[in-house]
């Protein structure tokens, strides 16, 4: 089947195959698929572009139609381009919305506006690339992907799905640093100035 492309959506360029890496930096324990019908195999769709092309790795809904993805990062990422590879049938899902920093996001409140909202087109082979918004993905710690339709049929499948971008690095967490500040070490302190309360523990 042929569909035509959105105005979003260009060939993948063979020059930047290799940014097409942001899988490796995903949280895969934490990483959440709901609605997939076998636990766990909504993981897998996120690898190699290499492998991109591996039929034994599918997610498949439930439910009806629709795929909700939570996907944590270890680090802050640019993200610049997503693929999603289906079937060259109506199962391929036909819209993806996408969530920048949201990682509470759930079903009942992913039914309203998104950050960016991308009109799919068939894809089984990886070919076709999707532009992301520079305005909300440009340091991104946790990416939520939902897919409520397809072309079709009664269940969503999906081969893979690439993300395309760079790496920001590690993010230094606050909690931490207050943690270890909030437990004062006594030597650090002078005992005269605890007992009068003079002093402020920093």
């Amino acid at each position: 089947m042929q569909h035509s492309c959105s105005r979003t959506c260009q060939h993948v360029d063979e020059i930047s195959v290799g940014q097409w890496n942001l899988y490796m930096k995903i949280d895969k324990y934490n990483l959440q698929c709901y609605n997939e019908k076998h636990d766990g195999s909504g993981k897998d769709v996120f690898r190699a572009w290499d492998e991109r092309l591996d039929r034994s790795k599918i997610v498949e809904s439930d439910d009806e139609q629709e795929l909700l993805f939570s996907i944590p990062f270890n680090g802050a990422v640019k993200m610049t381009g997503l693929c999603v590879i289906g079937e060259n049938g109506p199962s391929h899902p036909n819209i993806v919305k996408l969530w920048s920093n949201v990682p509470e996001l759930r079903f009942d409140n992913a039914r309203g506006k998104a950050h960016q909202e991308i009109a799919l087109t068939y894809d089984p082979s990886g070919t076709l690339a999707y532009q992301v918004s520079p305005s909300h993905f440009s340091r991104v710690t946790h990416l939520s992907l939902y897919f409520p339709s397809n072309f079709g049929d009664e269940t969503t499948c999906i081969y893979y799905i690439g993300l395309r971008g760079e790496y920001l690095g590690v993010i230094k967490s606050n909690i931490v640093i207050a943690t270890y500040e909030a437990r004062p070490q006594l030597k650090d302190h002078k005992v005269d100035d605890l007992l009068t309360g003079n002093r402020e523990i920093q």
